[in-house]
């Protein structure tokens, strides 16, 4: 199995069109990568959220949150907001930083510590669907 590359995820993430109630892509996207580091996951509606292995009820649990969703690109993008490019060290494409750069690097940390014995917590990973209209199949489906 090949390290999980940041880069390459957000990479890969800017190419696909998610913008809020359409995440499906995206998450099928967030899909294969979980698949491809054998990590069980939860698909709720355009929500996609993980537990790590040695989950223990009795413990405190973080979340490690993201979302999906973009708006739509706006008249003044200046560069292809489909076409993720690296110009003098910075990746410029529609949600690299909203919030994909986030994502991406929630998503590597859940993989690092997915199997690890020992935490002294839980780790939920979750990305999640409608931030950017603060629709009701986001976050407050996946916790009501």
């Amino acid at each position: 199995m090949t390290p999980f590359n940041p880069v390459e995820a957000l990479t890969k993430l800017i190419s696909i069109r998610s913008f809020s109630k359409e995440e499906e892509p995206a998450r099928d996207f967030m899909e294969s990568v979980l698949t491809e580091y054998e990590i069980d996951f939860t698909i709720d509606l355009n929500n996609i959220w993980a537990k790590n292995k040695h989950f223990d009820s009795s413990k405190y649990t973080i979340l490690l949150n993201s979302h999906l969703d973009t708006v739509k690109p706006n008249k003044g993008y200046t560069k292809d907001p489909y076409y993720p490019q690296i110009e003098e060290g910075k990746l410029y494409g529609l949600g690299s930083n909203d919030a994909g750069g986030a994502l991406v690097t929630l998503l590597g940390t859940f993989i690092h510590f997915y199997e690890e014995k020992g935490l002294p917590f839980n780790l939920v990973f979750a990305a999640s669907a409608e931030e950017e209209i603060s629709g009701k199949n986001g976050m407050e489906f996946l916790f009501p």
